[in-house]
């Protein structure tokens, strides 16, 4: 896309770099280079504008689980839309998709959830975990009981309190994060952080020891939850050590610190169980959810929350005389009708069982490219995973950060036709829509691996 015109010219990619901001891109980049211009979609397939056919192997962002042009989604928001295009949930009002959407969420739910809210994106849902965390200790008598512990390399969004509790340091550069109340504990990356002849139940009790001294660095009285993603997504595709959470856990319920489970990634299906919070032993108080929640056709999210929360906040309500927090969209009629149908069609296709019978090929497929020189470790749990370019195998040196080597092979990626991520550190991620088959999954490793080859020169001149 290098073009003087795009400075001068009328094109889409000149209007662009015009007139809009890009997310997570490097903007002095963008303006010389312009943007990839996705046209239409369909199955697992996006088209540019210039028609040429791309697997989206990161489901646009971790989350069009039905892949583009689900005709039965299409249609669920279409009669919605005629029916009532929109009404909200202030003042005692609800709408027939909204009730019937919480209903169906409470009853797929793990652990004991009672009642859910609607937001509209993964970061509101995690900003709305803090507001609701502060507002159910304060129902307590429990007012210094309000620091929330995160992860570092944890991804949670990022609005103010969502991007505070995310542990990745450019989401805080010269924002002015994290804010107040908000810590970080280690990374259950046993690849990274896991000690010399240190075993992986050892480094998961490590992590549980290193959570519980600083609580009790804190003081047990002010801290109140701890958040985590089963799987951490854009911190790199971090699946935790066997019995990490089951030790966190144990921490969480000596000190009365809620658990805080992120969906928003792992959520249906992702893992190969409904929820990650089932594939990875997580028994919530609160737990977040969005993007596959409406296979990302339209903003939806929610956070589901234990009876004894929900009694804190009927009981600040009454204090108060209203809860005072929400969105004007939330429970969105036209959004809730297709979160509603997405869930039914997960029933209806057995779109877990589905992920669980193609898995095998896809941890396979990720496991053999550990054989690649450039590959130090490769993660995947259900159908998500990433791999982590090294230097050096053997010490597990990464390269300079200036080589931008993932970034380098997703652009080769792209060229070859596949549209994959490189997420924090050299890691490149994978993590299609559930309706991938187990053809287009050998396609798309093909189109991976040319990929990795292709920056092997680039790599190796770098020494």
């Amino acid at each position: 896309m290098n073009s003087p015109t795009l400075s001068q010219g009328n094109s889409l990619a000149s209007r662009d770099v015009k007139s809009l901001i890009h997310s997570y891109t490097n903007l002095s980049a963008h303006e010389k280079e312009g943007p990839l211009i996705i046209e239409t979609g369909k199955g697992i397939y996006v088209y540019d504008d210039n028609g040429k056919e791309y697997i989206e192997g990161l489901a646009g962002l971790w989350c069009t689980s039905f892949g583009f042009g689900e005709q039965e989604l299409i249609d669920a928001a279409i009669r919605q839309m005629h029916k009532l295009p929109y009404y909200h949930s202030f003042a005692s009002k609800s709408t027939e998709p909204g009730i019937l959407l919480a209903e169906k969420l409470l009853e797929i739910a793990p652990g004991n959830l009672s009642k859910v809210f609607f937001a509209n994106s993964g970061s509101e849902a995690n900003d709305t975990v803090v507001k609701l965390v502060w507002y159910y200790n304060n129902s307590r008598g429990l007012p210094k009981k309000k620091k929330i512990i995160s992860r570092q390399k944890a991804y949670h969004g990022v609005t103010v309190a969502a991007a505070s509790m995310t542990g990745l340091p450019p989401l805080h550069n010269d924002f002015d994060l994290p804010i107040q109340n908000i810590l970080h504990t280690s990374c259950p990356h046993y690849y990274r952080f896991g000690k010399d002849g240190e075993s992986e139940e050892d480094f998961a009790t490590r992590m549980a020891t290193e959570l519980e001294e600083l609580i009790l660095r804190e003081g047990p009285d002010t801290v109140a939850a701890f958040i985590a993603e089963p799987v951490m997504g854009a911190g790199g595709v971090i699946v935790p050590p066997k019995g990490y959470f089951q030790k966190i856990q144990a921490v969480l319920k000596k000190y009365d610190v809620l658990m805080v489970a992120d969906e928003v990634i792992c959520g249906f299906g992702r893992t190969g169980n409904m929820w990650g919070s089932e594939t990875l032993g997580i028994q919530p108080d609160i737990l977040s959810c969005a993007k596959a929640l409406s296979s990302a056709y339209l903003p939806i999210a929610a956070v589901l929350v234990s009876e004894d929360i929900f009694r804190g906040m009927v009981k600040q309500s009454e204090k108060h005389g209203a809860f005072a927090h929400g969105y004007t969209y939330s429970g969105h009629p036209v959004p809730a009708a297709v979160a509603l149908r997405t869930l039914e069609l997960m029933e209806e296709r057995n779109m877990v069982e589905h992920v669980q019978a193609i898995a095998p090929l896809f941890e396979k497929r990720f496991q053999a490219l550990a054989d690649h020189p450039l590959v130090g470790e490769v993660r995947v749990c259900g159908l998500v995973g990433a791999v982590e370019l090294v230097a050096d195998k053997a010490t597990r040196q990464s390269f300079d950060p200036s080589l931008g080597l993932a970034a380098n092979a997703v652009k080769a990626m792209q060229d070859a036709g596949l549209i994959a991520r490189a997420v924090a550190g050299d890691n490149v991620a994978l993590c299609p829509p559930l309706i991938i088959t187990e053809d287009q999954i050998n396609d798309m490793f093909d189109k991976f691996e040319q990929g990795l080859n292709a920056v092997l020169p680039l790599a190796q001149k770098a020494g």
